[in-house]
């Protein structure tokens, strides 16, 4: 399937677990891939060496010009941005809300909010100067609601669905769809290092999550906007 052939897909995160799945399903579906992470390097021991149809970026996506820069190179390479999937974020937990320091706070929202917003911001003046696109964003299942100990977690990923739903208010009628996905625990190795009496077998393999992102960024999900994906393995 080389449904994104003609395609230029940027991805932040990139050199995550999550991100090389990303890349692996639509470097298969003939995307060309703007791949962004804070190290280069990371990005060549994760997705081999650049080439025609893949290009690298490194940028801290914290900082609004740095974010910029990578949608520029991305424009400048491929001359358009037709899906941005927004993989990049953090996770902490382990105190009550009354407890958490504000750099945890602002670790949290930095890392879960301002890169996405900042990435919106550098890339959707291009779609629309294109006349569409679609963004995917990366919430969590366990920000539909508060849970203890992870009171600053889930208002970071609750504000990537809020933000999701803004957006897509504000840019379907332009062309542009935006939608979430919520996974719960995602099958990584740091995942099951910090949990080796959990069960991985009912976490979301990497590989599914990134079926349901190509499939919200594909043509197939043109007619769906504003939504928020529970992608729950089994648990």
């Amino acid at each position: 399937m080389n449904d994104f052939e003609h395609k230029v897909v940027l991805v932040t995160g990139a050199a995550g677990h999550l991100g090389r799945a990303v890349a692996r399903r639509f470097a298969a579906r003939g995307a060309a891939l703007v791949l962004v992470d804070v190290d280069r390097s990371r990005l060549a021991a994760a997705h081999g060496d650049e080439h025609a149809r893949l290009l690298f970026a490194a940028a801290d996506l914290r900082d609004a010009a740095q974010a910029a820069a990578a949608a520029q190179a991305a424009l400048q390479r491929f001359g358009r941005i037709d899906a941005l999937l927004n993989l990049a974020g953090g996770f902490r937990m382990g105190e009550p809300v009354h407890e958490v320091g504000d750099d945890t706070w602002d670790l949290l929202f930095d890392l879960n909010t301002r890169t996405l917003l900042n990435m919106c911001r550098a890339v959707v003046p291009a779609m629309l100067a294109a006349g569409g696109g679609r963004i995917v964003n990366v919430g969590a299942y366990g920000a539909l609601r508060g849970g203890a100990l992870m009171g600053a977690y889930a208002a970071s990923k609750s504000s990537v669905i809020r933000l999701t739903e803004s957006m897509s208010a504000e840019l379907r009628e332009r062309g542009v769809g935006v939608n979430c996905v919520l996974p719960t625990i995602i099958d990584t190795p740091d995942n099951r290092a910090a949990m080796p009496d959990a069960d991985p077998s009912r976490w979301v393999a990497p590989d599914a999550l990134a079926d349901a992102i190509a499939f919200l960024a594909g043509d197939a999900a043109r007619a769906v906007h504003g939504a928020a994906l529970p992608v729950a393995g089994l648990v």
